[in-house]
């Protein structure tokens, strides 16, 4: 018994016809991309009347080795470790509500207008 190959996309529309997708890929591999990108379908770079410039494996190539060497990789420890979160919440919540305590700089006076504590 035969196997059936993997990888091939052979689609059949409602009209019954076949379309075999690797084959379209194939030959509309150098017709540049729709928008303002200058590619191809590849990802090949293109210049003025759709010459290739640099290839995709270069692009590639270059991105890898010039993020390697931009990567740093030493760990930040010069922030000073706070305390949890549960004990912070714990602190500023009150135990029915669970609503952060705010504590009253504003005092409203006589005439309705807000003014600082202790003035």
């Amino acid at each position: 018994m035969a196997m059936k190959q993997s990888g091939r996309k052979v689609y059949k529309t409602m009209q019954g016809k076949t379309v075999d997708m690797d084959l379209l890929r194939k030959r509309n591999e150098l017709t540049p991309a729709v928008g303002n990108a200058r590619v191809n379908a590849r990802g090949d770079e293109l210049g003025p009347g759709g010459k290739i410039i640099r290839k995709k494996e270069d692009i590639v190539k270059e991105y890898y080795q010039s993020e390697n060497a931009a990567v740093d990789q030493t760990p930040n420890r010069s922030k000073k470790a706070e305390e949890p979160v549960q004990e912070r919440i714990t602190k500023t919540t009150t135990k029915k509500t669970k609503e952060p305590v705010v504590e009253e700089e504003w005092v409203e006076d006589e005439d309705g207008n807000f003014v600082q504590k202790g003035e």
